[in-house]
This record gives structure tokens, C-alpha cells and sequence, in this order.
């Protein structure tokens, strides 16, 4: 970080090589969009490029501070997705065959469809705990929060996640459940 607040073009790009697919998995994970997923990275990228003068070594570790700018700009855009509003909504009138079944879905859709209908807090700590296998209390420092609370957090998240899965594939699979 010291050589990137000098300017060094070198030593950013082997921190942006070090980090954009941590940064991107993240992010997609997060929003359920590649295309936000990569304009979060540039915008993270770009702070880092920005801010590098700011950074004050043993404060924290870059792969730290690249996780919190990432989780903060998901959640700026999530935010920003509720204040859209819509002025009309999709056709989805049609055959059977344009729409698609939760039999033709993959299980990675099916559990990014699940993480995507739950509270931004709870789905941000599910990704950075179990997709990112991040520490309990590294997720609890790049969420501002108590490890209590990421617990809490893990915990309601967890129990939303299995009560709608059970019920999706209940209804497709009831004989297996049942």
C-alpha cells in the first residue's frame, strides 16, 4: 500500500490481481448481478487507488479493508434498487415452456434465488462467513457489528434459508421430503 500511495501503477496492479476475484465473488454473491458485481469492484479498485494515502499500516489488513468497501457497496446498491421504482411491470404471460421451472433451475441458482430474498444484513453475513469462510469476527469488524450480533445474524439467516428451501423443494419434490 505504501508503493500504491506513491503511485506505484505496478504495485496496484498486483493488489487488484491479488484481490478482484475475492472482490467479485463477493459482490455477486451479494447482489445476484455480475454486471453490479464487476462495476463494485471498479468503484472498490478505484477507492483503493484514491484512498492509498490514507492507509495506515497495522490498522488493518488490505484484504480487510477490500472486504468492508465491498460489502458497503453492495449494500449502497441494494439500497439504491429499493428507491427505483417501477413504472410497469414484465409480461410474464406465456407458455410453460418460456418460463422457467424450479426443476430446469441449478441448485447454485436455487441457493443464489434463496440468499437474494433474505434481509441484506442476514445475506451479507452468510456470504463473508460461509462463501468467504471469513472468521466470525472479521465478519462482525467489515460489518461494524458485535460477533454477537453476526451470530444473530448467521442464526435467523440460516433458519430463513432452510424453512423457504424445504418449502420450494417440497413442492417439487414432495414424495423425497415427505
Amino acid at each position: 500500500m505504501a508503493r500504491v500511495s506513491r503511485g506505484d501503477a505496478q504495485a496496484f496492479q498486483l493488489l487488484v490481481d491479488a484481490g478482484i476475484d475475492r472482490v467479485l465473488a463477493v459482490a455477486r454473491r451479494i447482489l445476484g448481478d455480475d454486471t453490479e458485481a464487476e462495476d463494485v469492484a471498479q468503484d472498490v479498485f478505484l477507492k483503493l487507488w484514491r484512498r492509498a494515502e490514507q492507509w495506515e499500516a497495522g490498522r488493518a489488513r488490505v484484504s480487510t479493508w477490500l472486504y468492508r468497501v465491498t460489502v458497503n457497496a453492495c449494500i449502497d446498491k441494494l439500497r439504491a434498487r429499493k428507491e427505483q421504482t417501477v413504472d410497469e411491470l414484465p409480461d410474464i404471460s406465456g407458455s410453460a415452456t418460456q418460463l422457467k421451472t424450479l426443476e430446469e433451475r441449478d441448485l447454485r441458482a436455487f441457493m443464489d434465488d434463496a440468499l437474494q430474498a433474505l434481509p441484506e444484513r442476514q445475506r451479507v453475513a452468510l456470504v463473508l462467513f460461509h462463501y468467504e469462510n471469513l472468521s466470525m469476527s472479521s465478519v462482525a469488524e467489515m460489518m461494524d457489528s458485535s460477533v454477537e450480533a453476526v451470530e444473530s445474524l448467521l442464526a435467523r439467516g440460516r433458519r430463513t434459508l432452510k424453512k423457504n428451501l424445504h418449502q420450494h423443494w417440497r413442492a417439487v419434490l414432495p414424495e423425497v421430503l415427505d
